[in-house]
């Protein structure tokens, strides 16, 4: 599959408030789950997915753990948001880490951000 976005392409991103750096790690680890799992017509769907710890910084608010992900579409996303397997295993994962429900906010592909 692909890792370049196109003027359709959906970038999304998702904050983790996750206080304990273990379960940061164990957080980090189900992402890697969830890309290796990750199908959609018998074929991988995500173009991209990068998680990572945020810095520590009192401007972060407590958002701990970031994960970027790009879909080519916005009916790719709304796959990952209602019906992929591989994403419902993931929220039941990590559900005990978080310390409240993670903040999300998508943008369209690349002309979406300025930079």
């Amino acid at each position: 599959m692909s890792t370049e976005t196109s003027p359709s392409s959906v970038h999304r991103r998702t904050l983790f408030k996750v206080p304990d750096r273990d379960n940061q790690q164990k957080l980090i680890e189900a992402y890697r789950v969830l890309m290796k799992d990750q199908v959609k017509d018998g074929k991988p769907y995500i173009l991209r997915s990068v998680t990572g710890i945020a810095k520590d910084d009192p401007r972060s608010r407590n958002y701990t753990v970031i994960s970027d992900m790009w879909f080519a579409n916005l009916d790719d996303m709304k796959y990952y948001d209602t019906e992929c397997p591989a994403h419902a295993a993931l929220k039941t994962a990590i559900k005990e880490y978080l310390a409240e429900p993670p903040l999300v906010i998508c943008t369209d592909g690349p002309s979406g951000l300025v930079g």
